[in-house]
């Protein structure tokens, strides 16, 4: 019997316990410094193996620890040790690293341990952690970043998940050392450990809380979770936490462009510095908005499109109007990911079919829609005119992105779209009919019905484009993870700054319920993916990536893709620098407010 099993029995005992205990009561905010942030989405699962948007990992990042982050203010993004003590040492074939962990990882206190007293962090604990994704009783959304990777994992998992059993590839010589053994170079490798789904879970929280976890949170990061809904999470700072000074010019402090945000104020002293972070989840922009204005309640938003106009003075460069200057700090710059629509290649009506005639009438068809498209009136309309339309999936913040790659496959041109469905032999009544997933929102609702009117315009009639509604990002997104729906759009912000990390939403193997919603298996695209895997960055795999880049576009796997230039907002009395980026969660450690909440 494997070990979690008897864990889970006597989970049972424990269960009028742990309810009386439970979580721990936000005290009243008075007299507290309280730095409210806000996020325009909710999370669908605190729990590691399911940090999968960056609504959850924001809440992740902070609740757990991880191996490594990225500096605070360094750009570009810079890996440097979490709970890890220093960067790895890696063997000269790149396949085995050792990695040493600080002895001050603690975890927060709880009836989850004995005695209710967070212990430390151990390197076992992180071996159990990355087994967890492995186990076939876990439904992972993070495995694949591992799978086929570490040394003995899939066959661990086959022969019963036993946590006493070693997996050759992934071991802890002693507390505070872990060894890594890879099956081939993985260049991408240190970069998934300061992933969400590399956070350091105990196993006592496991046994205890088992499903639960996904509402609450036992680690050792730098926040402990008092209070967590589908509206808000309220986080205290965790009392166990490494004191750890802040270093500003290790971070990347550059006084020239990072003075003007108090910073300066919080070097040397060791972070996290507010009483209490609160983050709303508040999915409509106007909400938003009207919260962050009024001055009492969250204290940091994006700028809504329907704002632009009244609160910047310039869009290039962009600068906000006085008035605004005076109360606000800004932060501008394009994204690092994109958003974009795909199609579900294993719906037959849109996708593969076993009858190879219908399923090149149906590639005309996705490059019928594609062709029907309007990115830059989407960009007008819903980013302001602020996004960067490119093609493909490599975006302009890559160093991989190709700037002479022709722009045909992100033009408007209803005309031959008209002359794709004709020429395949579509007409009003053969067309299939398509489900498109949206959320429950007014933004949603009218990019959903700006999509369909460019589509009824080169004769698909509005019926034949079925817009499926779900109450929350959470429903929607598993219903993309399941492979449900006919046409997806969502967003992909970079786990990691390496085309890799786009590039493997449409490699086979990854298709739902892992990373690859569209199901897109395309063998040579799928052969060259493996090529690159243990590939060190250069011209060689960078020409590589572009060709497969030049793949998805020819096969017309969705309508790819637009790059948005994010205008961050936040009141002036808040000491730090937002970063909404990549794994952007981080910086809430830093953050801090002039005064205490009266």
């Amino acid at each position: 019997m494997k070990p979690l099993t008897t864990a889970r029995s006597l989970a049972a005992s424990l269960a009028l316990t742990l309810a009386l205990a439970g979580c721990s009561k936000p005290e009243p905010d008075a007299g507290l410094k309280v730095y409210r942030h806000s996020a325009a989405g909710v999370p669908t699962n605190i729990d590691p193996l399911q940090a999968a948007t960056v609504y959850s990992n924001l809440v992740v990042v902070n609740a757990y620890d991880t191996l490594y982050r990225y500096k605070y203010l360094e750009r570009p993004y810079t890996l440097t040790p979490n709970l890890a003590a220093a960067m790895p040492k890696v063997s000269e074939d790149g396949l085995v690293y050792t990695i040493p962990l600080k002895e001050s990882g603690r975890y927060i206190d709880s009836p989850a341990f004995e005695g209710g007293k967070g212990r430390t962090v151990t390197a076992h604990d992180v071996v159990f952690s990355l087994k967890r994704h492995f186990d076939p009783e876990n439904t992972s959304q993070g495995k694949w970043l591992w799978a086929g990777r570490i040394k003995g994992m899939e066959a661990w998992a086959e022969a019963g998940a036993d946590y006493e059993a070693t997996v050759p590839g992934l071991r802890a010589l002693d507390d505070f050392t872990l060894r890594v053994e890879l099956t081939a170079p993985f260049p991408q490798f240190v970069h998934t450990l300061a992933m969400g789904f590399a956070a350091v879970v105990p196993p006592e929280a496991v046994a205890a809380y088992g499903r639960d976890l996904g509402t609450r949170a036992v680690g050792s990061g730098p926040y402990e979770l008092l209070e967590y809904s589908k509206q808000q999470v309220r986080f205290q700072p965790n009392p166990n936490f490494r004191e750890e000074p802040l270093d500003l010019e290790a971070e990347g402090y550059d006084p020239s462009a990072h003075a003007a945000y108090g910073l300066a104020d919080l070097d040397g002293k060791a972070p996290p510095f507010v009483d209490r972070l609160e983050i709303d989840f508040i999915q409509e922009s106007s909400a938003r908005w009207a919260s962050f204005t009024s001055g009492r309640e969250i204290q940091f938003s994006g700028l809504p499109v329907e704002q632009t106009e009244a609160v910047l003075a310039s869009k290039d460069p962009i600068t906000l109007k006085p008035e605004y200057a005076k109360r606000y700090h800004m932060e501008s710059g394009p994204e690092a990911g994109l958003v974009f629509t795909v199609f579900n290649m294993d719906d037959p009506d849109i996708g593969y079919h076993e009858d190879p005639e219908r399923e090149a009438r149906n590639r005309e068809l996705r490059c019928a829609m594609r062709d029907a498209f309007d990115w830059e009136a989407r960009n007008q309309r819903f980013y302001s005119g602020l996004g960067i339309v490119f093609p493909g999936v490599i975006p302009p913040i890559l160093e991989e992105f190709d700037a002479s790659l022709s722009r045909a496959s992100v033009a408007h041109n209803p005309q031959q779209a008209r002359e794709r469905l004709k020429a395949a032999g579509w007409n009003e009544d053969n067309l299939p009919v398509l489900d498109y997933g949206l959320v429950s929102s007014v933004l949603a609702r009218e990019m959903f019905e700006s999509f369909r009117g460019r589509m009824v315009d080169v004769g698909i009639p509005r019926e034949k484009i079925n817009g499926e509604t779900f109450a929350t990002f959470g429903d929607y997104n598993r219903a993309l993870r399941t492979s449900k729906l006919s046409i997806m759009g969502y967003g992909w912000q970079l786990d990691y700054p390496d085309a890799e990390n786009v590039l493997q939403l449409f490699y086979g193997p990854n298709a739902s319920p892992g990373s690859n919603a569209s199901n897109y298996d395309n063998p040579e695209y799928n052969r060259l993916f493996r090529q690159t895997k243990t590939m060190q960055p250069g011209p060689e795999r960078t020409e590589i990536y572009r060709r497969m880049n030049r793949m998805l576009i020819e096969d017309c796997v969705g309508i790819i893709g637009l790059t948005r230039s994010h205008v961050s907002l936040w009141h002036k009395d808040v000491k730090g620098l937002p970063d909404t980026a990549i794994l952007g969660g981080f910086w809430l450690r830093f953050v801090d407010v002039d005064a205490a909440t009266p």
